[in-house]
């Protein structure tokens, strides 16, 4: 996060990082880390994280336009998806070709707290959004619990 921000990447913690910011520790292990991050950004973002011994993966589906994977040779891993900021504050991801959209409304984006340190994230209600259209994992069930636990909302699995 630190190398992203000095570089002037906006980047937000979404998944299962993204749910431990929210709830202000850490609950599970993690595998990767999600974050999302301005399009018209993503060439320095890309720069900065090949400077820091990140390369993009291959055969992630899915894949572009709505996210891409990197990972360095310790085998960390970040899950990366793309958002088309609105004047408003608003943003959207593309999720496929055809014209599939999800949709961040300018309020999701807010600030969490990982291990004593403030990050920007997303709300617990865009979490739950985020979190759809798939088949959810363990680790995804075991998010939306920590969700409906500690902010009582309704979560769809």
């Amino acid at each position: 996060m630190d190398l992203l921000t000095e570089a002037g990447c906006d980047v937000w913690i979404a998944g299962g990082w993204g749910v431990d910011a929210l709830v202000g520790r850490i609950t599970r292990e993690h595998r990767d880390l999600d974050l999302l991050h301005r399009v018209e950004q993503e060439p320095l973002l890309i720069r900065t994280l090949e400077s820091a011994g990140f390369a993009e993966r291959s055969g992630i589906s899915p894949g572009r336009p709505a996210r891409f994977v990197m990972a360095d040779r310790d085998g960390r891993e970040l899950d990366l998806h793309p958002l088309l900021f609105a004047p408003d504050g608003s943003a959207v991801q593309r999720l496929d070709t055809r014209g599939g959209t999800l949709t961040y409304p300018a309020d999701c984006f807010v600030t969490g707290t990982i291990d004593g340190v403030r990050v920007r994230c997303l709300s617990a209600t865009q979490q739950n959004h985020f979190h759809q259209g798939y088949e959810p994992s363990d680790r995804d069930r075991q998010d939306m619990a920590r969700l409906r636990e500690t902010f009582g909302i309704t979560t769809h699995f």
